[in-house]
Formats: structure tokens, C-alpha cells, sequence
């Protein structure tokens, strides 16, 4: 099981951290507002970066696939209960867990009394004497327990940007790779930046990859190698790297290393362990074309997940297109959901566009 990236999810940054591991990323967002994703933000560009020079690829563009719409079901790792009122009640394990929800702006379709049963609840206040912006109505809980999702064990974690450390709705995308990992029948390489606490990357070394792991947050990087120990995949070749994702890409393209399969999923914005300045709608272009360029020559695909965007999927779906043209292919993109089990409604977490090959 698309996050510390708690206090990027709504966050993923793109920075060392001294504050609790946030969201998926690398890079280092302000923290969002209670209910709320990041926001792309204004911000004075004080250092000067060199930008990648792009060039609109030649050759036919991939055939595309959309809408398409990846659905995570209730399990018995995970399940979406009930939402409405803008909160989600959701089933982690052992645990019920109540959070913030913009986009449920429809109403509760459980009682009342299915919501008060509620372990945790992530209520924005600050906690000076423990973990901060929990509220625990039953009995106080210890910052982590054990999860586990598909088989995998590793540990949840009340952080206080009010995520636990896993994505649920990106078992879709993780699902797929495994498959393609398991159907390529020879030595697969996988890229994984903005890799947050690991799942992903152990889902692909338990396929068979190997796996290169970024995330510039030293914190989410501990917790990942936690999780690899936890699930006992510590055998497996998994390169744990903390750095900045751009900047690793860029060395790994200098080096002449490539990938088989890219996953990447920034954040809207956030500044990365020097101060570099991350902002989507600039940046993603530029980060998308790297990825094309560290490919090996026969690529399995390349998956670009986005949250915390005012965007429809179809303008990260012809940036891919485009990005891709002349390597053949498919581009399918749409949206990453979740199901609800009380009422059956879809809680839409994300936007994607991956390129199959």
C-alpha cells in the first residue's frame, strides 16, 4: 500500500527533513491546510536553476487509452468504510481511522455511532505532550503498529501531516508493475523517485526487480529500510538513495544508467535539500523527458502519478503522449480511485498517465 509524508499528501518532498517524514516525495512542501492537499504555490525563485532545454519529440505519437480509471476495492489490508461531511473513515489494519476529505462533499451514509467507534482521529490540533494532531477516543496508540498489504508487512505511522505511510489507491499502478516485471522473463530495473516509505520498491523487488529507491528526505528513507527488514525482502537489491530526485535522474543520464521501468510521483511544489525550487506546471515537463532519456533500449513503461493539482488528467496525459512520440506504445491515463464499501460511491485520490510499451 499513494505519502512521513505527513506534516505530502498530502506531500511528498523534495528535502531533507527535520520535521516528521512527509508524503511521497522529495521534495518539502509547505504543510497543507487541515483536509486539504498542497497546493502549488507562488513562490520568488532566489536561486537560478538551469533549465533542461526541451525539444518537442519527432515520430508518431503513442496510441493513448483514457479515460481509464484504476479502482481499489475493499480488502481485508485495507478499506475505504464511509465518507461524506468532507472526512473518510477507513480501515488500516486493526485500526479505524478517521481523516480529512475535500473532495467527500457528499453526505455520511454510515450512523453515527460506526464513526465514534473510531481508533484515531487527525484533527489538526497540535499535541504538545505527544504525537501531534491525533486524537485517540479509545486508548492512546503508539506512534507505529504493523500493516500489511498483499503479503508485504510493514509499519503504519501516525505522522502529523495525517498520513500513516502508504497510498492505498496506488496498489493499481503496483499491481500492473508487478505484473510487467513478471511477464519481461529476464533482468528487470526499476526507478522509483519520490519513493516515500517503499512500498512500491518492495513490491518490485518481491517481483524480481532491482531497485533504485530516491527520496531527499533522510526520515522516509529509515522508514523505507524499516519496511524492507519488516517484510522480510532485506535480501533483496534495493538501492536506497537520499538525494533529490531531479538531480539523481540527471546524474544517472551523465552515467549512461538506465531504467526499464520509471515511476515518479512529485509534488505540486516544494524545495529540495539546497534550496532548489520544485513547482509542478514548470518542472514536470522537463523531469518527464528525463525519464524518457534514461530508458533502456527495450522499456516497460514509465508512470507519472500527480496529487494536490487543479488540473484535468487529459494535460499530463499529452504531456506523456508527447513526451513518448517515436517510441511507440500506449499512453493510458485517468484517475486513481478507491471504493467505498458502506455505499459503494468512488473517492477519487489522483490524476496518472503511464506509458506502456
Amino acid at each position: 500500500m499513494k505519502s512521513f509524508r505527513d506534516k505530502r499528501r498530502d506531500s511528498r518532498p523534495h528535502s531533507a527533513r527535520t520535521e516528521p517524514v512527509r508524503p511521497r516525495d522529495t521534495f518539502a512542501p509547505a504543510p497543507p491546510k487541515t483536509g486539504e492537499r498542497p497546493e502549488t504555490k507562488s513562490l520568488d525563485r532566489q536561486e537560478a536553476k538551469p533549465s533542461r532545454v526541451l525539444v518537442r519529440r519527432e515520430g508518431p505519437l503513442p496510441a493513448e487509452r483514457l479515460p481509464l480509471i484504476l479502482e481499489v476495492a475493499p480488502n481485508a489490508d485495507y478499506a475505504l468504510l464511509d465518507s461524506g461531511a468532507g472526512e473518510k473513515l477507513e480501515q488500516y489494519g486493526p485500526y479505524r481511522i478517521v481523516r480529512p476529505e475535500g473532495q467527500a462533499i457528499w453526505q455520511r451514509a454510515l450512523a453515527a455511532k460506526e464513526w465514534e467507534r473510531a481508533d484515531a482521529i487527525f484533527t489538526g490540533d497540535t499535541d504538545e505532550e505527544g504525537i501531534g494532531r491525533w486524537r485517540f477516543p479509545k486508548a492512546p496508540l503508539g506512534e507505529t503498529w504493523p500493516m500489511k498489504h498483499d503479503g508485504i508487512d510493514y509499519l503504519g505511522r501516525f505522522t502529523s501531516f495525517r498520513h500513516v505511510g502508504v497510498f492505498p489507491e496506488q496498489a493499481s499502478h503496483w499491481d500492473h508493475m508487478a505484473g510487467l516485471i513478471a511477464a519481461a522473463r529476464r533482468p528487470v530495473k526499476v526507478l522509483n523517485l519520490f519513493g516515500y516509505t517503499g512500498l512500491a520498491s518492495l513490491v518490485a523487488a518481491r517481483a524480481g526487480a532491482e531497485v533504485t529507491h530516491v527520496d531527499a528526505s533522510k526520515r522516509a528513507i529509515s522508514w523505507a529500510r524499516e519496511n524492507q527488514e519488516m517484510a522480510g525482502l532485506s535480501d533483496k537489491p534495493i538501492r536506497w538513495i537520499v538525494e533529490d530526485a531531479v538531480k539523481f535522474a540527471e546524474r544517472e543520464e551523465r552515467r549512461g544508467s538506465r531504467y526499464d521501468i520509471v515511476l515518479f510521483d512529485p509534488p505540486a511544489y516544494g524545495r529540495g535539500p539546497k534550496g532548489e525550487v520544485w513547482q509542478l506546471f514548470e518542472d514536470l515537463p522537463g523531469l518527464t523527458d528525463l525519464c524518457r532519456s534514461i530508458l533502456t533500449p527495450k522499456p516497460l513503461a514509465v508512470v507519472l502519478t500527480a496529487y494536490s493539482i487543479r488540473a484535468s488528467f487529459f494535460a499530463i496525459h499529452a504531456l506523456m503522449r508527447d513526451t513518448f512520440a517515436g517510441m511507440g506504445g500506449t499512453v493510458e491515463s485517468g484517475e486513481l480511485i478507491i471504493r467505498e464499501k458502506s455505499a459503494g460511491r468512488a473517492l477519487s485520490t489522483s490524476l496518472f498517465a503511464r506509458w506502456v510499451a
